[in-house]
């Protein structure tokens, strides 16, 4: 803050504001805060109403008063809206043509229901609730409805842990943790495991993701009970009841249903509902859906690998899981490096001798170490064998192979749920799931174990050290082409270049010197040795050069799939992209290798279990299918049919689109609808959430309000679960169905719901976090394409998604103290405020910032403002105010700047630019009022009562998306009829650009006086602004030109404009210092013109400078606290103005001449 004192009575505050960027300065006089914006986007600071005694200037409310105010009015306002249904929306259509009014529906993913809202529900949520509010008051018919979603695992997993809690601690619990020594031993050993996990991650070079679940990090607490969770958020002698799942049905969507409706959320609450088989008219629903899914091909059957828990007994899909959500399987070929009998006499090799003796009388097929590559093709130049001399492995025998492969027990845990031969079901072990170990050994003792490698051109190889193998990935075995793997180069080269270091490991200089680099593989550029060049290149010398290496391997495994060449082998001459899948097979049909999956990273079930990949019989849905994808693909690509609002987004769109495949849709327990044709399946929590909007259409026939179970007996048109008929769903949603004549249903009510689908769809707007892009948003895509394939019109037309929210720049976590829930939110800060914070958090795919500062900031700037505007248009004396047809220069101003920031706010919510539309409609409305409150005082001329009760009505509407409650109260205040939110947006003015760009020359003017008053030497008192009327020619020429480069049509300069100026002033401007000048004044110019129009290129001022400055004389001298301030022409001889002044001076620049 930097602060002068312009007098006794005056000061002026600068304030830099980091949330935006901009800097504000403060006029503080008489109690008055008179504000002046450079940039114009800085949040204000209302005037103090007139009675206040003393200044108090702070960013937050002292005491609670104003905020209890905010939260008892919203209480009343939303007990208006429910009395008046506010937000029901039903069809409608225009009396005389019969055609349907305009509609808009937004949805929004609907909240998992096992326990309350928090606020990043909030904030993802406030972009659905602003866009259906906006489009509310733009005159559509807006729906925005909503439910709960408790199908899948975590509610099941939830329920099941506490119930084990139950049966071993007792109700209530008594946890070994209450012991402090016992809790401070476990908290150790938790941070000591979140340690080690650190550490390896380092060690290999890996990226350190936190080690802390979803649940530790809302929580806080590595010591995780069921029990402790839910009693946060229910009363305790209720939490034995939550060990049934359905319970948690019953208590918590209730809860959300009241905490949306203290936020404000505008919803259509008759077309609320529940998931799961608990409510049997959605449950039909969903039967029906798969029913038209397997009709047209899209549910499929077979063996699939997919994600797996071998605790939970099947597939572990995203909402399923505490870590991992995201992750999906990858392929590996496991090379199998058979072990010869050892040849260096080593006693480490006892057990391996054992073990060979032992399968060789067994008759077994041999024992082999598996690493798990993903460059098959390089096998060729493979010099060695690594492994971890501190890991642990094991021998365990393959039942499909008769073999023994030693790798480590994780791998070998995912391998026996693993199909050798899926075609005939056999997979490598006997028994899903369990896989016999021979034998374990230590890495070291599995060092300078002779081998047979497949494919390379050495007879036999050796076993070696390597330091940063991550056990947690592949097989903890890894076989080394130092030609084309940079780290097997250097560690290779290492173990050559240090003997000591080789001793150490028990590595004889005949298992390393005679192992060359062998060459496989050209690329040019990069030579037949990549991996050599690269670490030559890179100055690569040991393998703690993590980042280089990282580098070195990022480079060469690209350059050498997509323009490498196979110089050795069946395939030499072939591209490696081509040879590799034809390597891959070869290898696989000579048995030596197969293929191997795991998760792409760690992957954990809300069960805590560790999941593997399986192959397993499975329902799946047949995503990736080449033309339901390219059907999909084209309607997302097409900006007629879809906007995704972010070039961004729409690349992920069509990234998942590429890779999303197969999709297994049932599991065999946990909460949902069992598959029509197959009893024993569950369809899962992402498979029954793709069309679920079409049902929000007819949600209110079936269930109505306060129904959220689908209790039977309230249906509004007493419509039993058991009539919801596949015959009754395809003609209510499908082309070409007729009315079905056995019905229980009406008629009548069959017309009624199939017209309501049909106003309502398609879905206009789905607003989400972005995280789902890869999951559920694309699969409402291809669900829609595929129940609809003949409708492509109904399919959706636009999906929004924003990030993450952050607490004050922080994650949100509990151990932080800025875990927020949205009710919690509501009570300390009030909806309104929460809501204005989250729109100013941010609307880009990058993370937002929640600002409590701002939260508070907008508890006093929300009450101060429906103060002032009461106390001005309703409770204070109008002959204060000027009324009529005349208005003065600043009347017309504020006018002006009104129909301005109208347009320019419907223009950013209509592109989902809150945070935008939130300066727009509230900071440069305040800032326009203020400058105008300012103008109007100094002047000791009243205010205008039609320009002011303008600018306060326009402003309640541009800001009711955002704050309903302030907006509705102040709508009742101001004598309107209706409510607020169902209010019209304000009609705009055409926008005058040379008023815009007179009330700027004003404002600028005023900001560049202050900043010379400041600078201004003690004891100058002497003032007169000096302007003038016309350029120099040197600008003028470069105006003229100017002109000739703008094109009037599309309002702009051409791409090339910046390089063709350099080009112009290079050759027209005969001064080299001027061209510096030139360039920069055009520069300033091209902006002026991106302002105000082509108006900014006439070469002379458009406006009289003197006669808007000499109206504003007695602001100008208020303003800057001078006794008096003249006003007068460049060119006027009397006043004699200096060169050094006059080179200051341009038209529409004046300067504060000061002496």
């Amino acid at each position: 803050t930097n602060h002068t004192h312009n007098g006794s009575n005056s000061l002026n505050i600068e304030i830099h504001l980091d949330s935006h960027n901009k800097k504000s300065t403060y006029n503080i006089r008489h109690h008055q805060i008179i504000h002046h914006e450079e940039d114009i986007m800085a949040p204000t600071v209302a005037a103090p109403t007139a009675e206040m005694a003393d200044l108090s200037v702070s960013t937050a409310p002292k005491g609670t008063a104003k905020r209890d105010a905010l939260v008892a009015n919203e209480i009343a306002v939303q007990s208006l809206w429910e009395s008046e249904k506010a937000f029901e929306c039903n069809p409608s259509y225009d009396a005389e043509t019969g055609e349907k009014d305009e509609k808009f529906i937004v949805t929004f993913p609907y909240p998992y229901s096992n326990g309350h809202l928090h606020l990043g529900h909030a904030f993802s949520l406030t972009k659905a609730v602003f866009r259906a509010q906006f489009e509310r008051n733009r005159g559509k018919n807006s729906l925005f409805p909503f439910a709960f979603h408790c199908t899948g695992m975590p509610i099941q997993a939830a329920a099941n842990k506490l119930k084990s809690e139950i049966e071993q601690f007792g109700a209530p619990p008594k946890f070994p943790e209450e012991d402090p020594a016992i809790r401070a031993q476990m908290e150790a050993e938790l941070a000591a495991a979140a340690k080690a996990k650190a550490d390896k991650a380092a060690a290999t070079g890996a990226k350190a993701k936190g080690g802390k679940t979803k649940l530790v990090q809302k929580t806080g607490t590595g010591i995780v009970r069921q029990w402790n969770i839910l009693k946060k958020m229910v009363p305790e002698d209720e939490i034995p009841q939550f060990a049934d799942p359905v319970h948690w049905l019953m208590y918590f969507p209730p809860i959300g249903v009241e905490h949306m409706k203290r936020f404000g959320s505008g919803v259509d609450w008759r077309r609320a509902f529940i998931t799961t088989s608990v409510n049997g008219y959605y449950d039909a629903f969903i039967r029906w859906q798969f029913n038209v899914l397997r009709e047209k091909g899209k549910v499929l059957f077979g063996k699939r690998n997919n994600v797996y828990s071998i605790v939970d007994g099947q597939v572990c899909a995203d909402h399923d899981r505490s870590e991992g959500e995201g992750v999906g399987p990858q392929e590996y070929v496991l090379i199998k490096l058979k072990v010869l009998a050892p040849d260096h006499g080593q006693e480490r090799h006892a057990k391996v001798e054992k073990l060979l003796k032992r399968v060789d009388e067994e008759g077994k097929k041999g024992v082999f170490l598996v690493p798990a590559t993903l460059r098959p093709e390089t096998m060729y130049g493979q010099t060695n064998c690594f492994v971890l001399p501190t890991g642990e492995y094991g021998a365990y025998y393959v039942d499909a192979t008769d073999e023994v492969f030693i790798m480590s027990a994780r791998s070998a845990r995912g391998l026996s749920c693993q199909a050798y031969d899926a075609a005939n079901d056999v997979y490598f072990t006997k028994e899903f799931g369990k896989i016999e170990c021979l034998e374990t050994f230590t890495g070291d003792e599995l060092l300078g174990l002779p081998l047979k490698a497949p494919n390379a051109s050495y007879e036999k190889v050796y076993t070696l050290p390597l330091l940063t193998i991550s056990m947690g990935k592949g097989t903890g075995v890894v076989t080394s082409v130092p030609s084309d793997a940079p780290d097997d180069y250097v560690a290779l080269k290492a173990l050559k270049d240090k003997p000591d270091f080789a001793a150490k490991y028990g590595i004889t200089p005949d298992m390393v010197e005679p192992f060359e680099v062998v060459p496989i593989i050209s690329i040019e550029g990069y030579g037949d040795a990549s991996a050599v060049t690269m670490c030559e290149k890179l100055g690569i010398t040991s393998f703690n050069d993590k980042v280089k290496l990282a580098q070195a391997k990022d480079e060469t495994y690209l350059k050498g799939f997509t323009i490498g060449v196979m110089t050795v082998g069946p395939h030499a001459g072939k591209k490696v992209s081509e040879a590799k899948p034809l390597i891959k097979e070869e290898m696989i049909a000579a048995n030596q290798a197969h293929l191997y999956f795991e998760p792409e990273s760690k992957v954990v079930s809300r069960t805590n279990d560790e999941c593997v990949v399986a192959s397993t019989d499975q329902w799946y849905l047949a995503y990736g299918e080449e033309s339901w994808c390219s059907a999909v693909k084209k309607h997302v690509l097409d900006d007629e049919t879809f906007n995704a609002y972010d070039p961004t987004s729409l690349e992920k769109y069509e990234t998942t689109l590429d890779w999303l495949k197969e999709w297994a849709c049932t599991r065999q327990f946990g909460l949902g609808t069992f598959l029509p044709w197959d009893q024993h399946w569950v369809i899962e929590s992402l498979s029954d959430s793709t069309i679920y909007m079409a049902y929000y259409t007819i949600a209110h026939y079936l269930q109505g309000e306060n129904n959220l179970n689908g209790d039977e007996s309230r249906s509004p048109e007493n419509i039993k679960v058991e009539d919801l008929t596949d015959d009754v769903f395809n003609f209510i949603y499908r082309k070409g169905f007729p009315v079905p004549k056995t019905s229980a249903i009406p008629g009548e009510t069959l017309e009624k719901m199939r017209a309501e689908f049909r106003y309502w769809y398609p879905m206009d707007l789905r607003v989400s976090a972005k995280d789902l892009i890869p999951n559920h948003l694309t699969m409402a895509l291809y669900n829609h394409a595929a129940i609809w394939d003949d409708e492509p019109e109904l399919w959706p037309r636009g999906y929004y998604t924003n990030g993450h929210i952050m607490v004050d720049a922080e994650k949100m976590s509990k151990s932080k103290g800025n875990f927020l829930m949205m009710l919690e939110c509501v009570e300390k800060y009030s909806a309104d405020a929460t809501r204005f914070a989250c729109a100013d958090a941010g609307d880009t795919l990058d993370d937002a910032n929640f600002s409590r500062d701002t939260a508070n900031t907008a508890i006093v700037s929300l009450s101060n403002e429906a103060a002032w505007i009461k106390e001005i248009l309703v409770d204070g004396d109008k002959s204060n105010l000027r009324s009529g047809d005349e208005l003065n220069f600043m009347d017309k101003v504020l006018d002006n700047e009104t129909n301005r920031l109208i347009k320019a706010t419907e223009d950013c919510f209509a592109a989902m630019q809150f945070r935008e539309g939130l300066q727009k409609g509230w900071f440069e409305m305040m800032i326009a009022r203020n400058d105008y409150r300012s103008w109007c005082q100094d002047s000791d001329i009243p205010m205008h009562e039609g320009v002011v009760r303008k600018w306060a009505e326009s402003l309640i509407v541009l800001i009711c998306p955002i704050c309903p409650h302030w907006s509705e109260t102040l709508w009742k205040d101001l004598g309107k009829e209706g409510l607020a939110v169902k209010a019209s947006w304000p009609i705009a003015g055409e926008e005058n650009k040379l008023l815009t760009r007179q009330a700027k020359f004003l404002r600028d003017s005023i900001k560049n006086f202050r900043n010379q008053v400041g600078k201004a030497k003690k004891g100058w008192k002497d003032a007169t602004v000096v302007v003038a009327e016309n350029y120099p020619q040197w600008k003028v020429d470069a105006l003229l030109w100017m002109q000739t480069q703008f094109d009037k049509e599309s309002g702009s300069f051409p791409a090339t404009f910046m390089k063709d100026l350099k080009d112009w002033s290079t050759t027209n401007v005969s001064d080299k210092k001027q061209v510096k000048f030139t360039m920069q004044f055009v520069s300033f110019m091209k902006k002026e013109v991106e302002d105000v129009g082509e108006m900014a290129m006439d070469i002379k001022c458009p406006f009289d400078q003197l006669a808007i400055l000499k109206e504003s004389q007695a602001y100008l001298k208020a303003q800057l606290n001078l006794e008096d301030v003249g006003i007068g022409s460049i060119d006027d001889a009397e006043l004699a103005v200096p060169d050094r002044v006059s080179q200051n001076v341009s038209p529409g620049k004046p300067y504060l001449w000061i002496r």
